[in-house]
């Protein structure tokens, strides 16, 4: 798990640039646009994210490191961007996750020069014990899980107009 470390870091750096690239000055039905029903666009993991970074992952990795198992994590609502971020800008989006998510590693760093025991254990609510290394691999996992829910949803908003073609487009087709 240590040789990832590296890894997860720089997937972790590089998530908020990804974003901006992909999503900063795009039409708005692109950065609305969903999948239909209740599915987020990319405004909405924006968003999401952003949430994240207060209340999951560091804060999280504190809790294993300083209280172990003593004290279950708090559940994490996974619709909280809908109330936060509605009156916010992409732009505004985009600034605050990078400004978190640069501070979030800053943290990291800091703790994993101290040496942290990526073996520690806390307890989700959910899923029960989990350790500090699996935390830290989910937290990189779930970036580049939602950077390729932003491709797909944006690629199903040109779905119907690929014709023929969409038999060669399984991002289409997929969820």
């Amino acid at each position: 798990m240590e040789a990832h470390i590296s890894s997860i870091i720089a997937v972790l750096e590089r998530t908020p640039g990804v974003l901006r690239a992909t999503l900063s000055g795009i039409p708005d039905d692109l950065l609305r646009g969903t999948e239909g029903g209740e599915s987020w666009s990319p405004f909405d993991v924006v968003g999401h994210l952003i949430h994240g970074e207060r209340t999951d992952w560091i804060p999280r990795l504190r809790i294993i490191l300083a209280e172990s198992d003593s004290r279950p994590f708090e559940p994490f609502d996974r619709f909280a961007q809908f109330e936060a971020s509605g009156s916010k800008t992409p732009d505004e989006l985009l600034d605050e996750f990078e400004a978190l998510r640069y501070a979030n590693l800053e943290i990291l760093r800091a703790l994993l020069e101290t040496g942290i025991d990526l073996d520690a254990t806390g307890t989700h609510p959910e899923l029960g014990r989990v350790t500090a290394g699996q935390l830290l691999a989910t937290w990189a996992v779930h970036d580049l899980g939602h950077i390729a829910q932003v491709a797909r949803v944006m690629a199903k908003q040109f779905g119907v107009d690929t014709g023929p073609w969409r038999a060669y487009l399984p991002v289409l087709g997929d969820r």
